[in-house]
């Protein structure tokens, strides 16, 4: 072992790219505004208490959206809560991620056919990066969408991309 070898061994240095360490740091602390319209928030709050504790995850909650960067629309969203649900996401800082909970969320549920007043889906009016499954979806397939969303956050670039 050389001289610079022990120096490296003993002397608590880190040698990461900073995109790395940045990400690490954003994934590791998401500041979740909850959007809870129905059924799905009831998994969605059972899944921060404590038998599954979100925030282990780094996840914590906030009342605001500008201090917000992940947003989780769970439950029946409809036309007159879309307006709203946009305004909130574009009161968000950038970064901003969106996880979309439960049927009704991610294609209007059960209800899309016989109700002219749901949303086929919050993807029609903001974008989400992470749909979880479910009528309503258990909080282990939450944490699952947040495991999910965190891999996406761990392989992003902070750079911008040359044109």
């Amino acid at each position: 072992m050389g001289l610079l070898d022990k120096e490296f061994a003993e002397g608590n240095i880190i040698v990461a790219k900073t995109d790395d360490v940045l990400n690490w740091a954003r994934l590791s602390s998401l500041w979740q505004m909850s959007f809870g319209l129905a059924c799905c928030a009831i998994e969605m709050m059972a899944t921060s208490a404590s038998h599954y504790d979100f925030d282990r995850f780094g996840v914590i909650p906030r009342p605001s959206p500008r201090q917000a960067d992940l947003i989780i629309i769970s439950g029946t969203v409809t036309l007159k809560m879309a307006i709203r649900i946009k305004r909130l996401y574009e009161q968000m800082p950038d970064p901003k991620y969106i996880i979309s909970m439960g049927s009704c969320a991610n294609c209007g549920g059960p209800y899309w056919e016989h109700g002219y007043h749901v949303l086929k889906g919050i993807d029609r009016v903001i974008p989400v990066d992470v749909y979880v499954p479910g009528c309503p979806p258990r909080p282990e397939a939450l944490l699952e969408g947040l495991l999910k969303l965190q891999e996406k956050i761990r392989h992003e670039s902070l750079r911008k991309k040359s044109a």
